[in-house]
């Protein structure tokens, strides 16, 4: 990783790329410590340290703390992370997308252009709930239609903002614009996360006791990595074999290629999804200001993954047998939508293509759904190990840090994706110097 960012510095042009981006990240972070005209942020600080739920935690982590300081940039890119899964899942589901999306490049360009707009549309709506639902307990200075106005439209304008730079990163700077800025944010609570661990477990303590919790928290943090890595990394390689025919005069085909099939085809998003609905209840109670008792209360409490895994309750941590179900079913949904074994399969025969000892068709399709379900349920429990470990320390330790699994994920995922994308641009770089030669 060292050597890769160091041969880079050594060109130019890609040193420049990532001069911009570290400009683009410097300016995302004072844009986060802004504060939102007319907002009382004492209040939302007291509000936010009140709440018990784990989706406020993580909202701030992908935040970059912007969401508890209520920066103009509290909204952050939440808005088109939701925009582009939800074209996403439309693209699969509306046939002019998916028509739109074969187009190629001009296709793929209109699809940017209405997910830009799907964004803006959802900044409004959170910015005006968050405006109009916490001004009313006390967010704004002054509750009136000016200062409601004038937050919703900091809030909007803050996410546009991040949207355009997140744009702007991967055109001129080293690529994967959004995640990049996703990353910066998640990065920079972890020495918070951190420091609160040592503040825990180790400062204070007996000089035994101190370096063992410390060599403790750095080998899970290690060995989570690692596994992350290895979650990333795994892929099933499936041969296909190209029968050879005749083209004019010539001979043609007879290569060997194969079809990569990640382990974890679906990425973050199954657990996403899961903590979305999990933790949606939690907030819809939390802005209409409920805190009542009963079913619905206990129902709210096993919702809370800071319950989940706690000794001495032990009945709140059925949430989190919902949360692993919830998990692997989002892992299987996704992927069915994202990768459709029958078009694979039609798509080889019609290039001559086959597996070996697999007749081309529908038994070639039945065979990859049937790889494609046992590397799916891999892929499942590796996501689900990497999500819950930090839920079973903090119900058993309570060891809370707004990072977790998820956030993780993130982090090694865009880290060894802008490596690749550094170090392709450094080959073509190479080749484009030995060519001008």
């Amino acid at each position: 990783m060292l050597t890769t960012l160091r041969n880079a510095f050594k060109i130019k042009e890609i040193r420049q790329k990532l001069i911009f981006t570290l400009v683009m990240l410097v300016v995302i972070r004072i844009g986060s410590q802004l504060p939102v005209p007319g907002v009382d942020r004492t209040y939302f600080a007291q509000w936010f340290a009140a709440q018990t739920g784990g989706a406020f935690s993580f909202f701030d982590a992908i935040t970059g703390g912007s969401f508890l300081s209520m920066s103009i940039l509290a909204l952050n890119i939440s808005p088109y992370i939701t925009s582009s899964i939800i074209m996403q899942l439309l693209t699969i589901a509306i046939p002019k997308l998916e028509e739109m999306q074969r187009e190629g490049e001009d296709g793929r360009k209109k699809i940017v252009a209405i997910t830009r707009y799907v964004t803006i549309v959802l900044a409004l709506i959170q910015s005006s709930a968050m405006a109009i639902g916490f001004g009313r307990q006390g967010y704004l200075v002054e509750y009136n239609a000016l200062n409601v106005i004038t937050a919703i439209v900091a809030l909007t304008a803050g996410s546009a903002f991040l949207m355009w730079v997140g744009e702007q990163i991967t055109e001129h700077g080293v690529g994967n614009g959004i995640s990049i800025v996703l990353v910066i944010n998640i990065i920079s609570r972890l020495p918070n996360d951190i420091r609160g661990l040592f503040d825990q477990f180790v400062f204070g303590k007996a000089p035994a006791t101190a370096i063992l919790a410390a060599v403790i928290i750095f080998a899970i943090i290690i060995a989570m990595v690692v596994l992350v890595i290895i979650l990333n990394a795994g892929t099933r390689k499936i041969p296909v074999q190209y029968a050879k025919k005749v083209q004019g005069r010539k001979m043609v085909g007879g290569q060997t290629s194969n079809i990569p099939l990640k382990v974890n085809t679906s990425g973050v998003i199954p657990i996403i999804f899961a903590q979305s609905i999990m933790q949606l209840p939690i907030m819809i109670s939390s802005f209409a200001g409920y805190s009542g008792t009963g079913v619905w209360n206990e129902i709210l409490l096993g919702l809370n993954s800071n319950n989940w895994c706690n000794p001495s309750r032990p009945i709140y941590s059925i949430g989190l047998l919902v949360y692993v179900v919830l998990v692997i079913f989002f892992a299987y949904f996704y992927t069915s939508i994202t990768f459709n074994p029958l078009m694979v399969a039609d798509n080889m025969k019609k290039q001559g293509g086959f597996i070996p000892g697999i007749r081309p068709g529908k038994p070639t399709s039945d065979y990859l759904n049937k790889v494609l379900n046992y590397i799916v349920f891999i892929g499942a429990v590796g996501l689900i190990i990497v999500a819950v470990l930090p839920y079973v320390f903090n119900g058993v330790f309570g060891a809370s840090v707004s990072f977790g699994g998820t956030s993780l994920i993130i982090i090694v995922s865009v880290v060894l994706e802008t490596l690749k994308q550094v170090e392709s641009q450094m080959l073509v770089r190479n080749y484009k110097g030995f060519l001008d030669d």
